[in-house]
C-alpha cells in the first residue's frame, strides 16, 4: 500500500490509523476511516485533483513539445483543465477485450457530459498497445482522433509513455477510476485497487476483483455478471448503461454540495470505499493470510515431524507406502440410497481388505450448484460386513432439497497432519 498512496493520503490514514498500521492487523482501520470528517476527506481529495491536474499539464506539455507541436499548443497545455471538475480516469494496455473505446460508442453523448457548462467533466486517458497488436493501436487512434476535436480538446488528454509512474500519478488523483472489460476476460484489475487508498472511486464491469468487492455503497457497476462472448449488440447496450451511469448518478452526486460546498453523498461514498476495500484489497492483507494460512503452519508442520529425529516424519512414510501397495484391492459394493422425508440415507459397503480402516477417509461429494462450493460429507463407519476381508457398511445422511443422483461414495487417504491431495493423490470413486 506505502508504494500507491500519495503523501497527503500517508498523512490522512496515518491521521486516523497511525504510521504502523499496516505492518500488523488491519482490524480496526475500517471503524479509523469511518471517524474521519467530511471536510477533512473533501480537502484531501481537492489537493490530489490539483496535484493531478499539474503533472498532467506538465507531462501533456512535455510531450506536445516532443512531437513538435507549436509554441501555442505547448503554452495551452499547461492551463489545460480545471481542478475543481470532476476528473475521470482511463489506463491500461489497449487490447480489444477491454473495451477502452466503449466510452466512445456514442461521441456526441459524451461530448455533451464533456463539456456541460454547470457540471464540466474532464477524462484523462492513458495506455499502450503491444506492437504486434494493431487492433490495439487502432483503438488508440480513434481517440486521438476525437482529442483533435476542437470541442474536446479541452476536457480530454492522451498521455503516452504509459507506465508505473503515470499510472501512480493518476491512481493518486482522479475521482473516479473507470474500467469496461469484456467480462470474464479480466484477470484481476489492480489498478482499481491502487485507486482505492486515494480516495479516488471505480466504475468498473463485475469482472475481476471488482465483481467481488462492489456494493452500491462504495462505488458504481456495469454489466449483469453474465458473459456475452464478443456480442457488439451487447457492447452497445452497456456503453449506454455507462452513459446512463455517468449522467445520473456519477456526475450529479460529485455536483450536489451542501453549504459547505461539500458533495456529502459523494464523500460519503469515497469514505466507504476506503473503509470497507482498502484493508481488504491490499498487498499487506493477502501477505498476511499467507503466512498465517500456509506459510506459518506448514512450518509448524515441519517442525513436528522433524522432531525426535524424524518420527513422525517416518510414520507418515510408512503410512504412504502402506497406502501405495493396498490401494489397488480396494473397491465398493452394494450402495443403498433411501430417502425420508426431507432427507437422504445412503449406505455403501466399501472392502478394505486388510488397510487399515483409520488410514482412509470415506464421504459423498456432489459438485458445488451456482459457485457454491462443493458439498463434503463424511460418511461414519457402521458395521463390519460377515464373511469380507476388511468390508464395512459406511452411512451419512444428507438434505432431499438436490437429487440423490448428485452425490458420489469416495474413499480418499487420511493421515494426522498430511495434506491430500498434495501429499497422497489416491482417489476412489463409487462407480
Amino acid at each position: 500500500m506505502p508504494s500507491w498512496d500519495s503523501a497527503p493520503a500517508d498523512d490522512l490514514w496515518t491521521e486516523a490509523c497511525g504510521k504502523d498500521r499496516w505492518l500488523g492487523t488491519t482490524e480496526t482501520l475500517e471503524q479509523d476511516v469511518r471517524r474521519i470528517s467530511d471536510a477533512r476527506l473533501w480537502n484531501f481529495r481537492i489537493v490530489a485533483s490539483k496535484s493531478l491536474v499539474e503533472y498532467a499539464r506538465e507531462r501533456l506539455s512535455r510531450q506536445l513539445a516532443a512531437s513538435g507541436a507549436s509554441p501555442q499548443a505547448i503554452n495551452n497545455a499547461k492551463s489545460l483543465f480545471d481542478p475543481n471538475a470532476l476528473t475521470l480516469g482511463f489506463a491500461r494496455r489497449f487490447a480489444t477485450y477491454k473495451r477502452p473505446n466503449l466510452l466512445l460508442h456514442d461521441p456526441e453523448r459524451l461530448l455533451r457530459l464533456l463539456t456541460n457548462a454547470e457540471r464540466p467533466v474532464q477524462l484523462i486517458i492513458a495506455g499502450k498497445a503491444h506492437p504486434a497488436d494493431q487492433s490495439g493501436q487502432s483503438l488508440i487512434q480513434q481517440w486521438t482522433h476525437f482529442i483533435r476535436r476542437p470541442e474536446a480538446r479541452p476536457h480530454v488528454i492522451f498521455l503516452s509513455d504509459y507506465d508505473m509512474l503515470l499510472t501512480e500519478h493518476l491512481v493518486q488523483g482522479v475521482d473516479v477510476w473507470i474500467n469496461t472489460p469484456r467480462r470474464p476476460w479480466e484477470a484481476c484489475g489492480t489498478s482499481g485497487m491502487k485507486v482505492l487508498v486515494n480516495g479516488g472511486i471505480n466504475l468498473s464491469e463485475l469482472d475481476g476483483w471488482w465483481a467481488e468487492a462492489y456494493t452500491p455503497e462504495v462505488g458504481w457497476a456495469l454489466g449483469d455478471s453474465q458473459e456475452h462472448d464478443e456480442d457488439t449488440a451487447w457492447d452497445a447496450v452497456e456503453a449506454e448503461a455507462l452513459y446512463d451511469l455517468l449522467e445520473r448518478k456519477v456526475i450529479p452526486e460529485f455536483y450536489a454540495r451542501d453549504k459547505n460546498g461539500i458533495p456529502t453523498a459523494w464523500v460519503a461514498r469515497m469514505r466507504e470505499s476506503m473503509a470497507c476495500l482498502t484493508p481488504r484489497f491490499s498487498a499487506n492483507r493477502s501477505v498476511r493470510e499467507y503466512n498465517e494460512q500456509h506459510y506459518l503452519p506448514s512450518a509448524a508442520a515441519y517442525r513436528k515431524r522433524a522432531a525426535r529425529k524424524g518420527a513422525v516424519g517416518r510414520q507418515v512414510v510408512d503410512w504412504r507406502h502402506m497406502v501405495e501397495q493396498k490401494w489397488a484391492t480396494l473397491h465398493f459394493g452394494e450402495v443403498k440410497i433411501e430417502t425420508n422425508g426431507k432427507q437422504h440415507v445412503f449406505e455403501v459397503s466399501v472392502y478394505l481388505n486388510d488397510l487399515d480402516p483409520k488410514a482412509v477417509h470415506v464421504e459423498l461429494y456432489a459438485d458445488g450448484v451456482n459457485s457454491v462450493t462443493p458439498v463434503r460429507q463424511e460418511m461414519k463407519r457402521g458395521r463390519r460386513l460377515a464373511d469380507a476381508s476388511g468390508g464395512y457398511v459406511y452411512s451419512a445422511v444428507v438434505p432431499a432439497n438436490r437429487p440423490a443422483t448428485d452425490y458420489t461414495a469416495r474413499v480418499i487417504p487420511s493421515c494426522d497432519g498430511v495434506l491430500v491431495p498434495l501429499e497422497d493423490a489416491h482417489i476412489l470413486w463409487q462407480r
